[in-house]
């Protein structure tokens, strides 16, 4: 009987839940795409110039 009541629950607070919609999901996609690149590029640059640094630095 537990196992029927917990089942019973689940399913109403899942009935709650709200679902984001294809334009939602989208828009957090292209959103972390757009955040990761620009992450990205900005670490390669920080890497570039530190490495041209030390490189000068040490020879």
């Amino acid at each position: 009987m537990k196992l029927m009541k917990y089942y019973r629950e689940a399913k109403e607070e899942l009935g709650k839940v709200i679902f984001p919609t294809k334009e939602q999901i989208r828009n957090a996609y292209i959103s972390v795409a757009v955040v990761v690149t620009v992450i990205t590029l900005f670490l390669a640059l920080v890497n570039v110039i530190l490495g041209f640094i030390v490189g000068n630095t040490i020879s």
